[in-house]
Parts: structure tokens; C-alpha cells; sequence
């Protein structure tokens, strides 16, 4: 994978779907709005969105440090950065059949998690192992007919 900012990654901003890949370093419970607190295990998650209006401002705003917290994901990333994305040009929101796809595959999932507006048990998905975790994430994305193409976030550890 390259290592680069979302904006060189990206290069326009056509719609898609698209998967963050984060560290969490330690087992911790965060509050995620009004859901309350949510125990997160140790290791790597993957949250999967899609974004209509275009990958390139979505990325970047789920990659930006200071921002305003609107949705799920945003309280997770306060406490764990993304460290990698995995990507796909689509006119369809092919969110949740990429996760069904995860799901299928046996990750255990956050119930409720990043779904609040669709009927999926959830959008973020863990697997102790990023190696394994990133594999079955492209692995879902061929499976909905789209081309993943994926980046490194610039200054994070992705092992």
C-alpha cells in the first residue's frame, strides 16, 4: 500500500465505498453519543461507509484530528486514528452489502455500530489481526463487484 494523505490518494472526488482500518492499542469502553458506553476490544477495527457525494472530502474529514463529532465513527477515531483505507468508485451505496460481506466471513461485529441509518446489525466490524482483517475487507469489496484500491495514512503504523 501507498502512504499518503487522502488528498494525493484520492485524486477526485467520485463516489464510492469505502473502509477505515484502526488500531486500537488497548481494550477501552467510549462513549459513542447517545448509544452511551461501548466496550471496544484490543486491536483492529473496520469501519465501512459509503460516500455518495464523494470519497475524497469523506476521507478526509473521517482523517482530520479537529472536527465536529456527528456520526459513530467520529468518537472512535477520537480515541484510535485510522491508519489505513481501503476503496472503491461506486454510484450505488454498497455499504452494507460490503458489510454483510464482512459479516459473512465471520468477523465479529459492534452491534448497531455506524447503522443507525440503514437495517444492518452494523458497519464496524474487529479481527485481532490487521494482515487477516485487511484481506477479508478486499476480499468483500471484489465480492460486490468493486475494484479496491487502498492507502496508507501518512504518519500511522500499519502492521
Amino acid at each position: 500500500m501507498n502512504n499518503l494523505p487522502a488528498s494525493r490518494a484520492i485524486t477526485a472526488n467520485h463516489p464510492g465505498t469505502y473502509a477505515l482500518l484502526i488500531r486500537l492499542d488497548t481494550t477501552r469502553s467510549i462513549t459513542v453519543g447517545r448509544e452511551g458506553d461501548i466496550s471496544f476490544n484490543e486491536g483492529w477495527h473496520c469501519y465501512v461507509g459509503s460516500a455518495l457525494n464523494g470519497l475524497k472530502a469523506r476521507i478526509a474529514r473521517h482523517l482530520r484530528r479537529n472536527k465536529k463529532v456527528r456520526w459513530h465513527i467520529d468518537y472512535l477515531l477520537e480515541q484510535a486514528p485510522a491508519v489505513a483505507v481501503v476503496w472503491g468508485l461506486s454510484k450505488q451505496r454498497l455499504e452494507c452489502r460490503v458489510a454483510e460481506g464482512l459479516s459473512a466471513q465471520g468477523l465479529v461485529s459492534v452491534r448497531g455500530f455506524g447503522a443507525s441509518d440503514c437495517r444492518c446489525p452494523s458497519h464496524l466490524f474487529y479481527r485481532p489481526d490487521y494482515s487477516e482483517l485487511r484481506s477479508q475487507v478486499v476480499e468483500s469489496f471484489r465480492l460486490m463487484g468493486l475494484t479496491p484500491k487502498a492507502f496508507d495514512v501518512e504518519g500511522q503504523p500499519a502492521n
